[in-house]
Parts: C-alpha cells; sequence; structure tokens
C-alpha cells in the first residue's frame, strides 16, 4: 500500500472512530490537491459517501490532511467524547428517528406503566434506547452479557436512573443466574439480541408471564422459529432484523463499516496492512454483503464462501471469487458471516492467516483460549486485540465480535434506524393482540420509519401520480385496450 493510500485510509478510520458516525450517505468535502487528498477522493465514493467541492463547507465532514491532519464535522472540530456521559448524549444528538418514534410513543401514552426489559449490547446508542422508553413513560430495566457491557455506560444508566443488571466478571453459572434474576423482575416486553435471554424465559418456565418480545437479529431468529415449529414457543415475537430498515442499513452498511474498520484499525496497530493477505467473507448474507464491499473498498482483493446457492451465485454476479473455505482460507484473512456456530474450524484456525468474526455468535470460531499467545510486529508492534492462536492464525479480539471488542459497535445513525423500528415493534405488540409466533412487521413499518428518516435528513422524493395510482388499480391488461371492430 502506498503511503498516499494508507494515509487516505487512517484518516477515513479515525473520523469513524472518533465519532462512531457513518460514512454512506454522509456529505464529505476533501480540502488540498496533493496524492492524499486525491485518494480520499477515490476511497470515499466506494464506502457510499457524497462527495461534495474541494473546499471547506459548513456542512458534512471536511477532511484537511496534510502535515496536521484535520477533520470538521458541520464546520466545527469533532466533538469531544471523553466521558460516558459525553458518549451517551452524543449517541442521542444523532438518533433523530428513534426519538421521534419515542415522542409518538410518549403523547398517545402507549407505553405509560409498560415494564420492559432490554437485553442487548450495552453502548451509548442503547443506553438511548433505554432513556427514549423510560422519557416515553416506560419502566426499563436492562441486562448485558458479561462479554458485552459498557461498565461506564451502565453507570451512565444508574446515574440517570435506569437499573442495568451484568458485570463483566461474570461467568457460566453467575451468568445465568444473573439472567434470570433479570427476568424475574417481571416485565410484559423483551427486547432482546440474540434471543437469549427470551429462550432462557422458556427455559426457566417465565414466558408465560411476557405479552411479548422482539428479536433484533438474524441470529436470534432461527432458533425462535426452531421453537415455532416445534410448538414450545409461548409468545408473540417480532422479527425486527426482517424490517427492511433494520437488515438493509443494520447489516449491511453498519456492520459492514464497523466490522471492516475495527479489523483494519487492530491490524494496523501490530503492524499488519490489511492487503498484505487476501480476504475471505464466509456467509453472504446482508453481514457478509457489507463486510465484502468494505473490504474491496480498502483495496483487498476478496472471496467469498457459502452455503447457500443463490447467495453464492449472486457473490460471484458481485465480482466476488467464490469457492469452498478450505480451499480460499489459507494464507488468508478469515472473517466469518454466519452467525452460526462452529463456522471456522481447528483446520482453518491452522491454515489462515487471520480470523475474525463480524457480527457473531459463541462458538463461531472453534478457538481454544488458552492456545493464545501475544503477537508483536516486525518492528515490536503490538495490539490488544491481535494474538497468535498456537502455531496457527492470527486472531482478532479473541474471535468475538469485532466491532464491539475492539470498537463501539455500529454507527449511531445505523442504529438509529434499527432502534426505531424496535419501538415500532413496541407499538405494535402493544396495539394488538398477536397471536402465539414469529411475526413480521407490516411493511409500513419500513414506510414510516424510511418516510421520517428522509424528512428528517432534508430529503425529498418522488410521489407516484394520479395516473400511476390508476393504472396500478387495473387488473386488465392495456395491451388490448384499442377501440372494437
Amino acid at each position: 500500500m502506498t503511503d498516499e493510500t494508507a494515509t487516505a485510509q487512517r484518516l477515513v478510520r479515525r473520523f469513524a472512530r472518533e465519532t462512531n458516525l457513518l460514512v454512506a450517505g454522509r456529505d464529505f468535502s476533501v480540502v488540498g490537491t496533493d496524492a492524499v487528498a486525491d485518494e480520499l477522493r477515490r476511497l470515499l465514493p466506494a464506502f457510499g459517501a457524497h462527495l461534495g467541492s474541494t473546499g471547506t463547507v459548513g456542512h458534512g465532514v471536511v477532511l484537511a490532511p496534510g502535515a496536521t491532519p484535520e477533520i470538521l464535522l458541520d464546520g466545527k472540530a469533532l466533538p469531544a467524547r471523553e466521558t460516558a456521559h459525553d458518549r451517551v448524549d452524543a449517541a442521542g444528538r444523532h438518533m433523530p428517528v428513534a426519538t421521534d418514534r419515542a415522542r409518538r410513543l410518549r403523547e398517545a401514552g402507549t407505553v405509560k406503566g409498560v415494564r420492559i426489559g432490554i437485553a442487548m449490547v450495552l453502548e451509548p446508542k442503547t443506553a438511548q434506547l433505554a432513556l427514549l422508553l423510560r422519557d416515553a413513560g416506560a419502566t426499563v430495566a436492562v441486562y448485558a452479557h458479561p462479554d458485552e457491557i459498557d461498565v461506564e455506560v451502565a453507570q451512565v444508566l444508574r446515574s440517570r436512573g435506569i437499573p442495568v443488571d451484568g458485570d463483566p466478571a461474570l461467568s457460566a453459572a453467575a451468568e445465568r443466574a444473573a439472567a434470570v434474576a433479570f427476568l424475574r423482575r417481571g416485565f410484559d416486553l423483551l427486547l432482546d439480541d440474540g434471543s437469549h435471554l427470551i429462550r432462557l424465559a422458556h427455559e426457566e418456565g417465565i414466558a408465560a408471564g411476557l405479552r411479548g418480545a422482539a428479536e433484533e437479529t438474524t441470529s436470534g431468529l432461527m432458533p425462535l422459529r426452531l421453537m415455532e415449529r416445534e410448538g414450545v414457543l409461548e409468545i408473540p415475537v417480532i422479527a425486527v432484523n426482517d424490517a427492511l430498515t433494520k437488515t438493509s442499513f443494520d447489516n449491511r452498511y453498519g456492520t459492514g463499516q464497523s466490522c471492516v474498520f475495527a479489523i483494519a484499525d487492530a491490524l494496523d496497530d501490530a503492524g499488519i496492512d490489511l492487503r498484505d493477505q487476501p480476504a475471505v467473507v464466509v456467509g453472504y448474507g446482508p453481514v457478509g454483503e457489507g463486510v465484502a464491499a468494505h473490504l474491496r473498498a480498502l483495496g483487498v482483493q476478496v472471496g467469498v464462501t457459502e452455503t447457500d446457492p443463490v447467495r453464492a451465485l449472486r457473490a460471484t454476479h458481485d465480482g466476488y471469487r467464490i469457492g469452498r473455505l478450505h480451499d480460499l482460507a489459507p494464507g488468508a484473512l478469515v472473517v466469518s458471516a454466519t452467525g452460526a456456530p462452529h463456522t471456522v474450524d481447528a483446520e482453518v484456525l491452522l491454515t489462515a492467516a487471520i480470523v475474525a468474526v463480524a457480527g457473531g455468535v459463541p462458538h463461531e470460531v472453534d478457538l481454544d483460549v488458552s492456545t493464545l499467545q501475544s503477537y508483536a510486529g516486525a518492528d515490536g508492534q503490538r495490539s490488544p486485540f491481535v494474538e497468535r492462536a498456537g502455531d496457527g492464525a492470527l486472531v482478532i479480539a479473541r474471535a468475538g465480535c469485532v466491532n464491539l471488542a475492539a470498537g463501539e459497535g455500529n454507527p449511531i445513525e445505523i442504529m438509529d434506524l434499527s432502534f426505531a423500528v424496535q419501538l415500532y415493534a413496541v407499538e405494535h405488540l402493544l396495539s394488538l393482540a398477536l397471536p402465539v409466533g414469529v411475526h413480521a412487521l407490516p411493511a409500513e413499518a419500513d414506510t414510516a420509519i424510511g418516510t421520517a428518516a428522509l424528512a428528517l435528513r432534508g430529503e425529498r422524493i418522488d410521489q407516484r401520480s394520479a395516473a400511476q395510482i390508476d393504472a396500478l388499480r387495473e387488473w386488465r391488461s392495456p395491451r388490448f385496450r384499442g377501440e372494437s371492430a
């Protein structure tokens, strides 16, 4: 990688790291005419950014490479996010869609007095979801798994009157006991990520007390649908993940950017260039699509492996070479994007150059953590997130969800959309007497959230004309409407 390319990539990643904001869909301007500025102008559109003029502007992001690179956001230096309170408040300033939906709940009194448990990765955006629901009138408590809790953010919520159950020191039986104790607080609704708490409620005989739940992830919906087929699911569950305004943005753009940037940052700290080896993305669902696209934007040679023939076919038409994991893994950066246990086996751990997990579920990589050793680059560089698995691959973030372990999770605006869907799901569960089962949100949910997001961003789109609407209501073929003989 040329110095110009490396410098440009680091500047874009620095913007994302220091703000936890999204690159795609954002207005950028680049100041200067040197090689780094030219590389930025090539790189930003590859991430989906809107590239503007070469001068400074008061709106959007200005990148000014040089001896002392400068980044401006809406005409100002990047805001300080030095404390957990700062990070939580900064998230709130960039979550207008969720804020708007919470306002609707508050004004209608929909959640007043409703007991809502949130069991999700606890970081600033999740804290904002809890605060929005509390301010809308709900009684809220939060649970986070030991490896998914930001203890400083947890303390912020406690200081603002929201109970948080979770401790990074818990393991095994103690972790289960803490989760059961959280469920026994007694909730009307449960908002889950991975369906771990929904499933535990069924195991412990607590589920019957719930009016319903909402599930955030692909990996969490798979076991819930299995439970429904086997007749053991006891409550209605909204498939939040299936909403287009969730999956099409959170999984592809959010997880794609946050995971690839976290991988690049960790490797950079260890003295490893992301482009030093080809990459193999395992799984080509929305997360895999996003990971592959962001790797390719950074100049990495990308291959894809899939078990689904249609997704594999789509990957090859998107320009990626496809093949079998054991054939493509040797010497490669392997990024698992399946959300399925045992995706990366011991053989891949021996032959791959680097292994990381995007999204992630427990045991997605068959890793014995006792084999991990510290790693130092050629010049002694070290990253706390890069270790060697015995005589095999380097492993990033101990094969945990890389954007959480080595980053701050998905960008704020992405989680704004996802949590707006969660809030719509809350309204849907409380407004309708849904039967037991896994339910999709109606199409109107995506329309409402998409419309609000565009309006809040000041964007305007076309509307169908009366003639178009009338034509679409006619079932008779227009081909045979000529005058009769």
